[in-house]
């Protein structure tokens, strides 16, 4: 039975939970924020509804606002006079599922089923297929990915809890009123009939938001579609791009990489109580008992298991940082032994202000960056053939892949030069 427990667990965490969480929290294959001077996407889903969605788009129509709308394609079906007029009055109808149901609990054949089926609803009614696509709450497996490449995943940047009636429209102005800035991608909802919303609650929503369209049109900005807001959002990035001089480009997929490598650095952080030196953004430390073999240094002392040791740790977004902003990876390691030169004074300091300062036999740290280290006064030990040495030579590879736009060719083509000393 626990053996079912953890396949089942390792099934959801790389089905459902990992894909949801990257696409949440790091933006990977999906739009969730603009980087816009002066546009809002309002965007709302579950609809159409036979009672809400017309008031609503009376009042986007008085306020000139265009708008977003992911439609569940078995309400399309029914009321399709509603998306005719979304599109007609020049809104985005987008994807939501044919029906309301997460795509966690289904199948990816059942979901790409889902996502057809409500595409040729909205077809057949406006006569353009879909561009845009929200799984319901957000929710996204690994397949999705490869079975609606041809879609364009919508986020959002703020959700307000609109699908409760309890909430009122004042407090829902409220917590609105706070996001009102240029970028933001609004979640609304113009139904409320699945499960967990209040029949009535998108009464609120609309009330709220009529306020909202006010406020914004006094400090000028303007609401308009998903297309609109990523238009103006690529247009943006391509214009930063063409100013950097000589700055190189990331692609999706490093993005991510990157995300999750400054994420484990946190979690390494909290787990080994890492403290930091200086201004805490170049180097950290510990103070840890030595586990390798006896090591004999140049002033006479021996090192051995169990001796306290300073441990020297770099920071993540400094290597990154000062390895896409090098010439090469020479002038990267050139620039990593001058600052690991400044800050070895901070260092001293910190060892002198621990009070078991005198037990601590020596300041370690593991590095394929060998050259120039002796200069400062270090010793470079192979580190000992075993799991500690075989995933540290792992690790560094991929860091030298990650902090460096030629890394992964460097990594290829001079590898077996490659290896971490202590």
């Amino acid at each position: 039975m626990e053996i079912i427990l953890w396949i089942g667990f390792y099934f959801l965490t790389f089905y459902a939970f990992l894909p949801a969480f990257v696409s949440r929290v790091f933006g990977f294959r999906v739009f969730m924020r603009g980087k816009t001077k002066s546009e809002i996407a309002l965007t709302f889903d579950d609809g159409p509804d036979p009672v809400y969605t017309p008031i609503l788009l009376d009042l986007l129509k008085k306020h000139g606002a265009k708008a977003t709308f992911f439609v569940v394609g078995a309400n399309a079906e029914k009321y399709p006079e509603l998306v005719s007029r979304m599109h007609e009055e020049g809104h985005i109808v987008g994807i939501h599922n044919y029906v309301h149901h997460s795509n966690w609990f289904m199948r990816p054949k059942t979901v790409k089923r889902q996502i057809h089926r409500t595409s040729d609803v909205i077809k057949k009614i406006t006569g353009a297929r879909p561009k845009y696509y929200r799984p319901p709450w957000g929710i996204v497996n690994v397949f999705d990915y490869g079975n609606i490449g041809y879609l364009q995943i919508v986020l959002w940047t703020s959700m307000f809890g609109d699908w409760r009636k309890k909430i009122g429209a004042e407090n829902l102005y409220l917590r609105m009123r706070k996001k009102l800035k240029p970028g933001e991608v609004f979640l609304l909802h113009d139904c409320g009939i699945t499960v967990g919303a209040d029949r009535d609650a998108p009464a609120n929503t609309i009330a709220a938001l009529a306020r909202i369209l006010e406020d914004g049109r006094e400090l000028g900005y303007r609401f308009v579609g998903i297309d609109e807001m990523i238009e103006l959002t690529e247009g943006k990035k391509s214009k930063i791009s063409t100013e950097a001089e000589g700055s190189p480009s990331v692609g999706p997929v490093k993005r991510v990489l990157v995300a999750c490598w400054m994420l484990w650095e946190k979690l390494f952080h909290v787990t080994f109580r890492l403290k930091p030196i200086g201004d805490g953004k170049s180097f950290n430390y510990r103070v840890r008992k030595y586990s390798g073999p006896v090591v004999y240094l140049r002033d006479g002392k021996t090192l051995r298991s169990g001796d306290k040791i300073m441990e020297m740790h770099f920071e993540n977004r400094m290597l990154y940082d000062m390895g896409m902003n090098s010439r090469s990876a020479v002038h990267t390691a050139i620039r990593l032994v001058r600052s690991v030169a400044d800050a070895l004074p901070f260092y001293a300091r910190e060892l002198e202000s621990l009070p078991d300062r005198d037990d601590v036999k020596a300041l370690y740290g593991v590095s394929i960056i060998h050259r120039g280290s002796d200069g400062l006064g270090f010793q470079i030990f192979d580190l000992p053939r075993g799991m500690f040495s075989w995933t540290s030579d792992l690790y560094l590879r991929f860091m030298m892949s990650i902090i460096t736009p030629e890394g992964s060719k460097r990594v290829r083509e001079r590898g077996t030069r490659l290896h971490p000393g202590c």
